[in-house]
Parts: C-alpha cells; sequence; structure tokens
C-alpha cells in the first residue's frame, strides 16, 4: 500500500507518494496521486465486481468511516498527516492541472460527471444544470466540454455572469414563471445539484419525452413528486452518487486533457472555522481546500 502525504486535501487527498509496500505496481515514490471519496471496498460483491466500488455495501469511506483495519476508530481523511491505502483506490493525477483545484474533483466531479457519461450528454443534447453550486459549476463545465448545449436554471440574478463565465450557453431564473413556461419540454438531461428544499415538479416538465432528471444533491426532506409529471411526458426521475475507481480515474484523464478543474479558495487550517460559517452562508466560489502544509506553522 502506498503512503500518501497531503498536499492540498478536504476529505478528498491530492498529494505525492512517499512509500510504498512490497505488493504495489502501479505507483512509486514521488507519483502524483489522488484519494477520492473512497479508501476500500470488499471487492467481491457483485457492485465491486462491475467497477462500481461506490456501490458497494461494506464500503469504506475517506472520512469518519469505521477503520476496519483498525489503525484508527475512524477515517481521518484529508486531516490526517499522512495516509496509507489500498493501490486500487489510489488515483493518478495529470501533472498538468493545478492541484488545489484538483482535490474536489474526486468528489463534486466524479458526482457530475458520472450521470452526465451515464446518460448520454454529446453535443447534439440540451443539458440543465439546475443549481450553481460546488456540484453545478462542475457539471457546468463537464456538460459544455462534452459538447452539449447547457442552460443552468437558478434563483439567484448574481449568478447569472458566473453561469457564463462557466461555459453555460443561456440561463434561466426559475423564479420567472414566464421563462420557465417557454423553456418547458426541451431538455434531454436535466442534473439537480440543489442540497436544499425545492419542487422538483417545474423542472421535470422541462423534459422532452424519454427525458431524465437526475439527482444529485441531497436534500434533507423527502420530495413531493408528481406522478403526472413523469406518467404523461413518458419522463424519467433517478439519482447518482460519485462513481467507480475506474470512472473516477477516467474523469482525471478527461480533464487533463480539457484542463478542468474545480474553482477554489485555499485556506490554511487554522481558517477552517471561518470558512464553514462563510460555506453556511454560501459564501464561496465554489469550493474551499485546505493546504495541510499549514499545520508546520502550528
Amino acid at each position: 500500500m502506498p503512503t500518501v502525504y497531503p498536499i492540498v486535501p478536504g476529505h478528498e487527498i491530492v498529494g505525492r507518494v512517499t512509500q510504498v509496500g512490497q505488493a504495489v505496481t502501479k505507483y512509486k515514490a514521488g507519483d502524483l496521486v489522488g484519494v477520492g471519496c473512497l479508501v476500500d471496498s470488499d471487492h467481491t460483491c457483485p457492485n465491486c465486481l462491475d467497477h462500481l466500488e461506490n456501490l458497494c455495501p461494506n464500503q469504506v469511506l475517506t472520512f469518519n468511516w469505521p477503520d476496519k483495519h483498525q489503525t484508527a476508530p475512524v477515517t481521518y481523511g484529508g486531516y490526517s498527516g499522512s495516509v496509507v491505502v489500498d493501490e486500487h483506490f489510489v488515483l493518478r493525477v495529470p501533472t498538468t492541472l493545478q492541484l488545489a483545484g484538483v482535490a474536489p474533483l474526486l468528489c463534486a466531479g466524479i458526482t457530475t460527471y458520472s450521470p452526465l457519461r451515464r446518460w448520454g450528454v454529446t453535443k447534439d443534447k440540451r443539458v440543465g444544470v439546475i443549481g450553481l453550486g460546488g456540484l453545478g459549476h462542475m457539471a457546468v463545465k463537464f456538460s459544455r466540454a462534452f459538447g452539449a448545449h447547457t442552460t443552468v436554471f437558478t434563483t439567484s440574478l448574481n449568478k447569472i455572469e458566473d453561469a457564463k463565465r462557466l461555459g453555460a450557453d443561456a440561463v434561466v431564473l426559475s423564479k420567472d414563471a414566464d421563462a420557465m413556461k417557454e423553456a418547458a419540454g426541451r431538455f434531454d438531461f436535466l442534473l439537480d445539484t440543489i442540497a436544499a428544499d425545492h419542487d422538483v415538479n417545474s423542472y421535470l416538465n422541462l423534459l422532452k419525452h424519454d427525458g431524465t432528471l437526475c439527482l444529485v444533491g441531497a436534500p434533507e426532506k423527502p420530495i413531493p413528486v408528481s406522478a403526472f409529471a413523469l406518467l404523461m411526458g413518458r419522463r424519467n426521475l433517478a439519482g447518482s452518487i460519485i462513481g467507480g475507481i475506474a470512472e473516477t480515474q477516467e474523469m482525471l484523464d478527461f480533464c487533463g486533457q480539457h484542463n478542468i478543474t474545480a474553482d477554489v479558495e485555499v485556506i490554511p487550517i487554522q481558517g477552517v472555522n471561518e470558512a464553514y460559517e462563510r460555506l453556511v452562508k454560501s459564501d464561496v466560489k465554489y469550493r474551499f481546500c485546505i493546504d495541510m502544509a499549514s499545520l508546520k506553522s502550528e
């Protein structure tokens, strides 16, 4: 197993390998690598055998998850001084990318990349991204890189220019009833990134027949869904969460080819409480990353 010392982590980690075990064949000391949301799985269930470790019932998450190897009560992820990981869960990072912007790719990046790929987003598709935050801004970048016509739906006037900067072809204010009515029945795929309570039925009506609305945001309360919004348009409602290890590596390679990273603000570990308060107020564009080198100043 390689030992990775984090450079710019969150719950996900980007760093260089410092040590490797005798059985390691994929990496060597000095390699630039990342560790995403998973550090282990059972390797034997049908999902693991289908390269869907993210759906393994015995997965081990990178942060605050029971550590089955009992080296600690729980996993500490990027808040650790170093991390020992099975090489299967270590990802090769393109050396051309800015490291701070890579760490969120291993969470927000794969969370949005995976459903866009699964539902066949290409240049002949019309895609809507609902919400422009940590997930939404990555969805816009990927959808645009896939060549799709990309529309952002937002409740905030102050996000219109940023959506266009990120690559959106159009922006619709979802509070504008006339604009929503005009958009009805025009979209092949909608990616809903909103974590707060909201009405998905108004968005279901934007889909063409056989179109899909995929949830990647996680509202606290159950979402009421109109059966007729699905039935009458022969529409689909789906969900998705991160991706398997192979797909995550595919995503990183794609980012290297298209120079895609997350928009981040790098903070020292000493500023984490202030960052949390800002996060609650949605005062971040679009991810915080902690530079663990700041621990040396403690």
